[in-house]
């Protein structure tokens, strides 16, 4: 159970970025506390198991722990388990996810979908629902499914909501400074341009947690060379020093004048706040981070609206973004299986996801079935513009192999303080070098 990357991703064959179909959705400081709430639904039919079981979360974010707490109450009413979770800031828990795992983890454990849960469920730090599929299969479809599956052919992961990539902006500063939405790379760029004329950030910008730029390269290959090129090159059957890659650092290039400076040294919460406090005109980032960082500081989540990011190649338009999903893992070490399943049971009902999306205000829900008089503007558009899609992408850091998704945090970081041609190439030569020995080990 201990296949090298290679293998890893040579089965992974597109698994990770998956078409959308019907109804919009996919069908495609550490802190504990024990779950308490009631459900505001119905239960799962799971018989009782009883027991208590361990979750291990990286919703560290007040608003996300707030609705993911409450979703425990809720497992807990419908199984009978008690439910302790054991928070762990989210890029901490990214980090030590390896290690984590190897040693004493929770029975549960939050988690990402595609190629990033296939690589932990081959390297058999967890283990296999198959039975928990059986019962709650009906209630996805095929593209959640498959990003649910190991490349063994087992499932070992339970969905729950998915969320794009777009840009954002405040309506009433569009509305005061006569802005209008762009939809081609030129029009943007303008935009910025006028921005930052009328002492406007034009993009808030922050990438001190490494991760938040993946976006961004991830957006610009997608619009300019495609989906399936995005795909080629996360597995490394494109070299980083293609002509097309460096195109995409070309125009990012372009943009820089026009992104907030010092990215290297901000969290992406305060780039989100110079948003919310109309410093800054525009932010291309996932709707888990900013409409949840409106909600957490009571901002006007009534104000924020998002485009798509605007076409460069009309070869390609729009037809592209990514749109991650996040689910529950049973680890390989946990100490009450049976009730840990049954959890994963009832989560994976529409039941579950309909109670959770009442204090979750950002996410859209991917069981079939579930109920969502709840979702506001932004989650009602979300689902609109994922169903646009003709393939959606996980993110560099959950559709590449983790070795590489953290080489090129670094790499991009130092294109961040120079972004110059000369310094473009070396970073691309230095990411094929280091790909190579990363794919081939």
């Amino acid at each position: 159970m201990s296949p090298s990357r290679r293998t890893l991703l040579r089965g992974l064959a597109g698994a990770a970025g998956l078409s959308v179909v019907g109804g919009g959705l996919l069908t495609a400081c550490s802190s504990s506390g024990s779950s308490s709430s009631k459900p505001s639904t119905g239960s799962s039919g799971s018989s009782a198991a009883g027991g208590s079981v361990t979750f291990g979360s990286n919703y560290s974010d007040p608003a996300i722990k707030a609705a993911f707490a409450s979703l425990c109450g809720a497992a807990t009413a419908a199984t009978g388990s008690q439910i302790k979770i054991n928070t762990v800031d989210h890029n901490t828990f990214q980090t030590n996810i390896t290690s984590y795992l190897q040693g004493t983890p929770d029975d549960l454990f939050t988690w990402f979908a595609g190629y990033r849960m296939q690589y932990f469920a081959a390297q058999g730090l967890a283990l296999p629902i198959d039975d928990v599929w059986a019962k709650i299969g009906g209630n996805f479809g095929t593209a959640a499914k498959q990003l649910s599956t190991g490349l063994d052919g087992h499932q070992y992961l339970v969905p729950i909501y998915n969320y794009p990539w777009v840009v954002f902006y405040n309506k009433s500063v569009f509305a005061a400074k006569g802005y209008t939405v762009p939809t081609t790379w030129d029009q943007y760029l303008a935009l910025a341009k006028k921005m930052k004329a009328d002492g406007i950030i034009p993009i808030a910008f922050a990438d001190k947690d490494g991760w938040p730029a993946l976006g961004t390269f991830d957006i610009l290959n997608m619009r300019i060379n495609g989906y399936d090129y995005h795909i080629k090159l996360m597995k490394h059957q494109i070299p980083w020093t293609d002509p097309g890659v460096t195109q995409v650092f070309q125009h990012w290039a372009e943009l820089m004048p026009y992104v907030q400076t010092g990215a290297n040294g901000r969290i992406w919460q305060d780039a989100a706040k110079a948003l919310e406090t109309k410093q800054a005109g525009m932010i291309y980032q996932g709707t888990n981070q900013v409409a949840q960082q409106y909600v957490t500081d009571k901002a006007n989540l009534a104000d924020l609206d998002f485009f798509v990011f605007p076409e460069i190649n009309p070869a390609y338009g729009t037809d592209y973004m990514d749109a991650p999903t996040d689910g529950f893992m049973l680890s390989k070490k946990a100490k009450n299986v049976d009730a840990a399943k049954a959890i994963l049971e009832y989560i994976g009902t529409g039941a579950a996801e309909t109670g959770f999306l009442k204090t979750d205000m950002w996410d859209v829900g991917l069981a079939t079935g579930l109920s969502v008089p709840s979702y506001d503007a932004i989650q009602t558009k979300s689902v609109a513009e994922i169903a646009k899609c003709k393939a959606v992408a996980q993110f560099m850091d959950r559709d590449a192999d983790p070795a590489m998704a953290t080489a090129m945090i670094a790499i991009i970081q130092k294109f961040i303080d120079d972004p110059s041609t000369a310094n473009i190439a070396t970073l691309q030569k230095s990411a094929e070098d280091q790909a190579k020995a990363i794919y081939t080990s």
